[in-house]
């Protein structure tokens, strides 16, 4: 069924949905795992030497390795192999470049639930995926979300 899928992971209640119902269906398809997790600048910011070395990227970058290695920590306890990356940029652009430079065959995302004026000044991730995806997109839905729009008590997705 699918041989390469990409986890868009975050650390987040819904980066941990991702994360196990990934690993879950690698393990019945026998597929490899790629985690991809992105650093994106703040909004107004370019992406320049003087931003990078601000120490506010430099801050998200180590927030955001730790992050990789505890997601791939928790695929190996599942006994995956992952290969781990990190990327700095527009999250869509990012993921749309991974899954098609690894050749992916599955992207698994988190959904955030925003409001309107959230999701109209940050823009949708999944929606902006879900049309420009050249694979499969699976949208995983964290415990708690399951038509609340404001989300549920936080509980682990594993």
């Amino acid at each position: 069924m699918y041989r390469q899928i990409l986890l868009a992971y975050d650390g987040t209640r819904e980066g941990r949905a991702v994360l196990k119902e990934g690993a879950e269906l690698a393990q019945a398809c026998g597929a490899a795992v790629h985690l991809l997790a992105v650093v994106n600048p703040p909004s107004g910011f370019v992406f320049a030497d003087a931003v990078e070395h601000s120490g506010l990227v430099d801050s998200e970058t180590e927030r955001f390795e730790q992050v990789l290695a505890e997601g791939a920590e928790k695929l190996r306890a599942r006994g995956l192999a992952a290969e781990a990356t990190l990327r700095h940029g527009n999250p869509t652009e990012e993921i749309l470049a991974v899954a098609n430079d690894i050749g992916a065959e599955l992207i698994v995302l988190g959904h955030h639930r925003r409001g309107p004026i959230i999701r109209w000044w940050r823009g949708a991730v999944d929606a902006d995926i879900l049309a420009e995806a050249r694979c499969s997109v699976l949208v995983a839905i964290a415990p708690g979300e399951e038509g609340n729009a404001n989300g549920g008590p936080d509980s682990e997705s594993e």
